[in-house]
C-alpha cells in the first residue's frame, strides 16, 4: 500500500491463497474434491503481534475481495470503501481487514469460468455445487493460513451476513463477535422465487449453451434481466419514487416499448453495466447457495447456536423489504434462547435493502462502539 489519500487506505492488491498442497485439501459439502481451489483476498492495516485484531469481511452476492482502497490505475474504490480506513467503522489504524472473494465466485476465486485443469476449458457447469458452508470453510483455511486463530469480528451484509452467521455455527470458538447485517437465517418462498427468476431468465438466453459460452458469445441479455429484477429488491418503494417518480427520460414523447420513464433507463444501465464484470453461471451458483443456507442445519437455530460465546451485533433497516427486520430479529430471538450476548437495532433508512451500503453515518456509529467494546475485553 502506498500514496495514502485523506481518510482512505490508499493503493490495495488483490492476493491469492492456492489450496493445492496435500495439507490444505478442500472438499465441498458435496464431499467432491476441489484441486486446485483458489481464494482472492485482501488485507487492509496491519495485523498486531498478538494476532488478536484482525475482522473479516464478508461480501454480499455480487461483491468480490476489493472492499476498500483503490486499485492501480482504478478511479472507482472498493465496495465498501466508505467503512473500511482509517478512522472508519472498521479503522484500519486499530484492525487487520481482511475480505475474500467467495469460492464459485467470477473475481479471482475458483468457479464456473475458472479453468478445468482436465480439459484445460472453462468448467462452466461442470463446476461442484459450493453453498455457503464451503465459501466460510475455505475462508477459515485462508484465516489459519494468516496465521490467526481467533477473528476479532465476522460481519457483512445480505449474502455476507449469511456467511457470517455460518461461522457462528460452523467455527463458533474462532470468534469474538459478529456483524449481521441485513440478513437472514434462510431464504423464504418469496426470496427464492426473485432468485429463480433471475436464473431463468440467464438459461433462457439462447447464448447460455448450457453453461458452456466462454468460447463464444455470453448470454449477457439474459443476465442483463437478472440483475434488473434484483436491483428491483434492493431499493424500497419510497427511494424508487424519490429518484425516479413518474419522470420521463425527454419531452419527445411516448415510443413504442422503448425505455420512455428514467426508471427504465436506470434498470437498463444497471442491467448492462453489471454484464460487464460479472459471470452469469457465477449468478446461478450463488444464487443457488443463498437460496439453500440454513444456518440452523435443518434444527432449530438456537440449537445450532448453544456452542456461540461471541457477542454479536444484529443490525436491520426500516425499509428493507428484501430481507425485512422481522427476520433479523428471528436471528436475535435464536441468540437470546441459546444464551448469546446479542444486541438488535434497527436503522430508519429509506434506502431499502441497500441502506447497508448507503446509511454510512448511522451504520458506522454502531459498529465503531461495537468493535471497541470488543476490542477494549481482550487488551
Amino acid at each position: 500500500m502506498s500514496k495514502k489519500k485523506e481518510n482512505n487506505i490508499g493503493l490495495v492488491e488483490t492476493h491469492y491463497f492456492n489450496f493445492s498442497e496435500p495439507s490444505n485439501e478442500f472438499i465441498l459439502e458435496s464431499g467432491v474434491k476441489l484441486d486446485p481451489a483458489t481464494i482472492a483476498y485482501e488485507t487492509y492495516g496491519k495485523l498486531n503481534s498478538k494476532k488478536t485484531n484482525a475482522i473479516l469481511i464478508a461480501h454480499a452476492f455480487s461483491g468480490d475481495a476489493h472492499a476498500a482502497g483503490y486499485h492501480k490505475g482504478e478511479k472507482k474504490p472498493g465496495w465498501w470503501d466508505n467503512m473500511i480506513g482509517p478512522g472508519k467503522a472498521f479503522d484500519t489504524e486499530k484492525y487487520f481487514i481482511i475480505c475474500s472473494n467467495v469460492l464459485g465466485g467470477c473475481k479471482g476465486s475458483s468457479g464456473p469460468a475458472t479453468i478445468n485443469p482436465k480439459t484445460k476449458k472453462a468448467y462452466g457447469v461442470d463446476f461442484p455445487f459450493v453453498t455457503i458452508a464451503d465459501m466460510v470453510n475455505a475462508q477459515k483455511l485462508l484465516i489459519d493460513h494468516l496465521g490467526i486463530k481467533k477473528l476479532l469480528s465476522i460481519a457483512g451484509g445480505s449474502m455476507g451476513g449469511m456467511q457470517a452467521l455460518q461461522w457462528m455455527v460452523s467455527y463458533p470458538e474462532a470468534i469474538r463477535s459478529a456483524i449481521p447485517i441485513a440478513t437472514t437465517a434462510k431464504h423464504s418462498p418469496m426470496q427464492i422465487a426473485f432468485n429463480e427468476v433471475g436464473r431463468q431468465a440467464i438459461m433462457a438466453d439462447p447464448h447460455w449453451k448450457e453453461g458452456n459460452y466462454y468460447d463464444d458469445k455470453r448470454p449477457l441479455k439474459g443476465l442483463s434481466v437478472a440483475r434488473m429484477v434484483g436491483h428491483i429488491t434492493y431499493m424500497s418503494e419510497n427511494s424508487m419514487d424519490n429518484k425516479f417518480g413518474r419522470k420521463l427520460k425527454s419531452n419527445r414523447g411516448i415510443e413504442k416499448f422503448t425505455a420512455d420513464f428514467e426508471v427504465e433507463g436506470y434498470l437498463q444501465y444497471r442491467g448492462d453495466s453489471f454484464t460487464r464484470r460479472f459471470d452469469p453461471n457465477s449468478y446461478l451458483y450463488i444464487t443457488k447457495a443463498m437460496d439453500l443456507f440454513d444456518a440452523g442445519q435443518g434444527k432449530s437455530l438456537h440449537e445450532s447456536l448453544k456452542e456461540l460465546k461471541a457477542n454479536v451485533l444484529v443490525l436491520a433497516f426500516k425499509s428493507d423489504w428484501l430481507y425485512p427486520t422481522a427476520q433479523s430479529k428471528e436471528i436475535v430471538k435464536a441468540c437470546k434462547m441459546a444464551g448469546v450476548n446479542a444486541t438488535f437495532c434497527e436503522i430508519d433508512s429509506n434506502y431499502g435493502h441497500d441502506a447497508f451500503l448507503l446509511e454510512i453515518e448511522k451504520e458506522a456509529h454502531l459498529i465503531k462502539h461495537f468493535l471497541q467494546k470488543i476490542l477494549n475485553e481482550i487488551d
